[in-house]
């Protein structure tokens, strides 16, 4: 197969290339360039696709021998990614930037390009399983990223290959270090790596301005504070609220309303929901028939809860939740895994949360 490797500068992606290549395939790497002043993009451990890591990912291409080009998808990057991510928490949703960059620029932008040109597939260095074209959990569990795939359609899919979702994050770190790649120990990027300070707050109040508006509790329906921006904000937080209500238990954010910039708190008692309501769904595979019992899992890192799927309005989905859960913040993804030990990593498909119910 004639594949193009994307190569992040990450030890994940460098490894992901070499297997590719000792599996005989014809590969060509490529650096996404995806802001127009990437000496911004990298701090520590925060952050990717700098200079450093486009000079990173050179390196691991000349040692393994395969042409390497770096595309610019600036634009397309701040536009589908940056500008979506500010517009929806304008909007009061919590966003999930890492799922519509694989969405719209490394399975869209890139997987395009790449098939226009000749490519068959894009390999990355992404923690998942494809097993029979469908899409499936990574074998180690702390590093496993479906979810943020998930949005991916199966023809998107039948153009991916993951080389890593077979084997350990250490085991990737020591294959690199076998090889002598000098990116075997170097930090993986987390959090927002257009945020490389990580202060998310600070980035949108520099992109939206202050917008104060008031802290209600939902339990009597008096403002107990005042907020600088319900940007600020995502359903489920604890920390920072900045308010004191009068007695000790903690408040969760429960709702923002950005309209009158309403942000309304609440006891944990009040903070569980049981329904979830969903845009329409994207299927890696078949579409189910509804209803049909999964299990969901409503944050990048959050655990899984049995649920049913029935059919909601608009084309979207209603799932009813076996236990309350806490922190559903519209704008995340619900993504659907299959229910069964047996098939409990097959990840069915997901929705974007539009709103919840309470339990």
């Amino acid at each position: 197969m004639r594949l193009l490797a994307a190569m992040s500068g990450g030890v994940d992606s460098a490894v992901a290339a070499a297997l590719a290549v000792d599996a005989g395939h014809d590969v060509t790497g490529v650096h996404l360039a995806l802001s127009p002043d990437r000496q911004t993009l990298r701090s520590g451990a925060r952050g990717c696709c700098s200079v450093e890591d486009a000079h990173d990912a050179r390196r691991v291409a000349d040692e393994l021998g395969i042409p390497f080009y770096v595309w610019d998808l600036a634009e397309r990057f701040t536009e589908d990614v940056v500008e979506d991510f500010v517009a929806e928490y304008a909007a009061g949703r919590t966003p999930n930037p890492c799922l519509r960059c694989n969405e719209r620029i490394k399975f869209a932008a890139v997987l395009d390009r790449a098939q226009a040109l000749g490519f068959d597939a894009v390999v990355t260095g992404h923690h998942a399983r494809l097993a029979d074209g469908q899409l499936r959990r990574s074998v180690d569990a702390g590093k496993d990223q479906s979810y943020v795939l998930a949005v991916l359609t199966a023809e998107q899919l039948s153009g991916a290959v993951f080389p890593l979702g077979s084997m350990t994050k250490q085991r990737v770190r020591e294959i690199a270090a076998e090889r002598g790649f000098a990116v075997a120990t170097k930090a993986d990027s987390h959090d927002i790596c257009f945020i490389p300070d990580g202060d998310t707050r600070g980035f949108l109040a520099r992109r939206l301005g202050e917008q104060p508006g008031p802290v209600v509790d939902a339990a009597t329906g008096a403002t107990v504070g005042e907020h600088a921006g319900a940007y600020g904000f995502t359903v489920g937080q604890r920390r920072g609220l900045g308010v004191a209500v009068g007695d000790s238990r903690p408040r969760f954010v429960l709702g923002i309303e950005p309209v009158s910039r309403t942000v309304t708190i609440g006891t944990a008692d009040l903070a569980g929901v049981s329904e979830v309501r969903t845009a329409l769904p994207t299927w890696t595979g078949s579409a189910p028939r509804l209803p049909v019992r999964a299990e969901v899992q409503l944050r990048a890192h959050g655990t899984p809860v049995a649920c049913e799927v029935r059919a909601g309005e608009d084309g979207g989905l209603r799932l009813a939740l076996a236990d309350a859960q806490r922190g559903v913040a519209p704008g995340q993804s619900a993504v659907l895994y299959a229910p069964d030990a047996e098939r409990g990593d097959l990840v069915l498909g997901q929705g974007t949360v539009l709103g919840t119910a309470r339990a």
